[in-house]
């Protein structure tokens, strides 16, 4: 058999897979083929999702499982030996793998990205394979791994629970990062990765790894909140078993392995309550720190306090949103990130959902309020004359007519799109969070008087609300579909079908931005969580145009040994869960109570300025639109038309190019889902033109001025020229009915045999029978392909 005539799978079958397995690489537990490791981004069309392509590699070669240390990109052997190499390095590059291969079935090419030399690259028979020792070594130099202790650490088995489950690509780069840096000696880490990406499974490995190696013995995971605490003990961590204890109710057992607690929970304002001096300062020799932005950035916190007692010990800290400002610093305590995978990547790998971003922006909050001569407040006193705007409301003053009518527009919202869509409103403070739980009620009175947990009010100062938190948060259980809050729910709270996400609070802060859109990217598709949406009404989705957004951290603080720079000004109270108080430094007028500047006596706070309460204002919308995004996640600031004619253009130089493909392209949709990608917005372009045009004529329209033509016009310029003559009677009818769906649904849908199977097919005959008409399948296809290319006749 000709070599050049076999496909590429041949390839791999016949010369391949048998040239790594003669090496003596294991087919079961080593040698994986056509290795899909992401998921594919997802793509929203109105309320539609569809998946884009998978990142595959023709093979990943394991030296242990989770620990990949070579990829090989297969070519058929029309395609020279060294045809795959740049896509192997691409796809090496983001897999962290040293060795990268490439093959047609005449032997290798090896990138060996070890090598500083000529030897960088070298060409392989297919008997000089290298075994899997002689990789492990590469991946040894590759990682710095020099001792056999450190060895004997990094190639420590992950924890297999029996089940299909398996450590995502990024998972295993954090995961194997930690335990080589750890084997190596380094003692503080810092790890970023966006919320929904499994920063709690990716601790367990690591704790699991380092503690079976007999690395570290006993092991301590903090977090500041109740909810992360019981999270993590009923989820990975519970295989850990009768190892594992949560420190509780101030009481230390010294008999465990491996320890959770709260940060309160183990510190206090005297020195009773610091009950970690009950430890000795060698006890731990591992501690990670969940959330660490939240606090233990700050060099005078009491949660540095318990990190500086355990000195001696290694610090792993976890974070979504890495606290960088010109005070408070995670990478100067921790290092520089050892690994980030960020928003932006967990989206395009189709592991996070997309979102889309609505923005309503009220008259009051964007002209400002002032209020007539002599106006009082509901409590008959004279309001203070200024201008009143966004920043004010729900903080200094409340306008009853604001509330509700936030309330009526995310009603309107969910009536058009699903009320039972699990939802957050993030408010201003529990005041505002109590008083919109109202406004809400009163507008789905039907749902609330079926079940009162429709709405609730989740605060930290709401018992109820606070026992409903793991109904809201578990995908079976119905209620409460719509959660009011203001600090609660803003980080650690696994919401994986949440669907709605409503900013009603001043958001200033980058980290608690992130932290609250977070809430809302996890991905289950089992109840069709694909993605969400973001009800905007006050402009705090300007913080995506940021370009601190999705980018890595970058310190910005820098000390002299004895300088001090007093507290960060930013999230510098702790949220006290553990207390029961959802924000200490908040009290329920949303008051702030300034902290005294460090060395300086305490001296007493001024009174809390009371919210002043009005109503009788005329609270109307002023402007209503959806903020769009390009393909890498920033907002558009040009037109649409602008946006697209620009993609356009640079993808297809002339017009002349766009119909050559558009015409060789066999099916549409394809290019649909090209443009897609490249960050055409295609049905929010359609929606503006406002016209029953398909994507041809949008496209021609916007990027060369080309008059577009209706669908509907193009269908009948097809039954003028007389076409159907040279058809039978009932292939006429056919062709007939599918140019009344194009001109009624567009070109995609006529290119899919399902059409076959709905009206008016299904009353001409079957699918099998229709197909017959036109002598058979390949016959019926051509016809439509025919079809269309007379859709798209130029005309005279």
């Amino acid at each position: 058999m000709d070599k050049k005539s076999l496909s590429e799978r041949d390839i791999c079958t016949k010369y391949i897979t048998p040239a790594i397995e003669n090496a003596g690489w294991n087919k079961h537990t080593q040698l994986f083929e056509e290795v899909s490791f992401t998921d594919g981004k997802i793509y929203v069309r109105g309320k539609l999702t569809a998946r884009g392509e998978r990142k595959r590699a023709d093979y990943i070669l394991y030296y242990k499982p989770n620990i990949p240390i070579a990829v090989i990109e297969a070519k058929d052997n029309k395609h020279s030996v060294r045809a795959g190499i740049q896509q192997a390095l691409d796809y090496a590059r983001i897999l962290d793998i040293p060795c990268v291969f490439s093959s047609n079935g005449d032997g290798f090419l090896f990138h060996d990205r070890t090598a500083t030399d000529e030897s960088i690259e070298t060409e392989l028979s297919n008997d000089e394979f290298p075994t899997p020792e002689q990789l492990w070594e590469k991946y040894k130099q590759y990682k710095g791994i020099t001792t056999p202790t450190a060895e004997r650490i990094v190639s420590q088995d992950y924890y297999f629970d029996g089940t299909s489950r398996r450590p995502r690509y990024y998972q295993q780069i954090a995961v194997n990062r930690t335990v080589e840096a750890i084997a190596k000696g380094q003692n503080r880490i810092l790890l970023v990765m966006a919320t929904g990406t499994g920063k709690t499974y990716v601790a367990f490995q690591i704790i699991h790894r380092l503690w079976k190696s007999g690395a570290k013995k006993r092991i301590l995971f903090l977090a500041d909140r109740n909810s992360l605490i019981d999270q993590t003990r009923r989820g990975d961590f519970r295989h850990f078993k009768d190892k594992m204890t949560v420190v509780k109710h101030r009481q230390v057992d010294k008999s465990y392995e491996i320890y959770l607690a709260l940060y309160q929970g183990l510190s206090g304002n005297d020195e009773a309550a610091n009950i970690y001096k009950q430890f000795s300062p060698e006890f731990f020799d591992l501690i990670v720190i969940d959330e660490c932005h939240r606090g233990s950035a700050n060099e005078d916190s009491a949660w540095r306090e318990i990190l500086s007692y355990f000195n001696a010990a290694t610090h792993i800290g976890l974070t979504a949103t890495p606290k960088e400002t010109n005070v408070t610093s995670n990478s100067e305590y921790f290092g520089d990130p050892l690994y980030t995978y960020s928003l932006r990547q967990g989206i395009d790998d189709g592991f996070l959902a997309p979102y889309r971003v609505l923005r309503v922006g009220l008259n009051i909050d964007l002209e400002g309020w002032r209020p007539p001569a002599g106006f009082k407040d509901k409590n008959g006193n004279e309001v203070e004359d200024r201008i009143y705007n966004r920043t004010d409301f729900d903080r200094n003053i409340v306008v009853d007519e604001r509330t509700e009518l936030v309330a009526q527009k995310l009603t309107e919202f969910l009536t058009g799109f699903d009320r039972f869509a699990k939802t957050i409103v993030f408010c201003v403070d529990i005041d505002h969070a109590e008083r919109m739980r109202t406004a809400l009620a009163k507008c789905n009175p039907d749902l609330v008087a079926e079940n009162y947990k429709y709405i609730m009010q989740i605060t930290g100062d709401n018992d109820e609300g606070k026992r409903e938190l793991d109904n809201f948060i578990n995908p079976e259980e119905r209620y409460p579909v719509i959660a009011t809050t203001s600090e609660l729910m803003t980080t650690g709270v696994d919401a994986q079908t949440c669907k709605v996400i409503v900013l009603d609070a001043n958001i200033n802060s980058m980290t608690k931005f992130k932290q609250i859109i977070g809430r809302g990217t996890r991905i289950n598709e089992d109840f069709g969580k694909l993605y969400f949406t973001i009800l905007d009404f006050r402009n705090a989705t300007d913080l995506f145009a940021d370009s601190a957004f999705d980018g890595d951290p970058i310190r910005v603080k820098v000390t002299g040994q004895d300088e001090d720079l007093g507290k960060d000004d930013e999230d510098s109270g702790t949220e006290d869960d553990y207390e029961g108080n959802e924000n200490p430094e908040e009290d329920g007028n949303g008051v702030s109570e300034p902290s005294p500047e460090p060395y300086t006596p305490p001296q007493p706070p001024p009174p809390p300025r009371e919210k002043v309460y009005v109503n009788g204002i005329e609270v109307s919308v002023l402007v209503s639109r959806e903020l769009y995004f390009d393909q890498h996640g920033r907002p558009i600031t040009v037109s649409l038309k602008d946006h697209t004619r620009d993609i356009i253009t640079t993808k297809y130089g002339s017009l002349s190019d766009f119909l050559n493909l558009w015409t060789a392209t066999e099916k549409k949709e394809a290019i649909v889902s090209e443009l897609l990608i490249q960050g055409v917005l295609v049905d929010a372009l359609l929606d503006a033109v406002d016209k029953p045009v398909d994507l041809f004529d949008l496209i021609c329209y916007l990027a060369y001025d080309q008059p577009p033509l209706t669908r509907k016009e193009r269908a009948n310029n097809v039954k003028k020229r007389n076409y159907f003559t040279k058809y039978g009677e009932q292939a006429r009818k056919v062709l007939e009915a599918l140019l009344d769906k194009y001109a009624d649904e567009g070109v995609e849908n006529i290119e899919s045999m399902e059409i076959l199977r709905v009206k008016p097919f299904d009353e001409i005959g079957s699918a099998y029978e229709i197909i017959s008409q036109f002598g058979g399948k390949s016959q019926y296809l051509e016809a439509v392909k025919e079809l269309e290319i007379e859709l798209y006749k130029p005309t005279a």
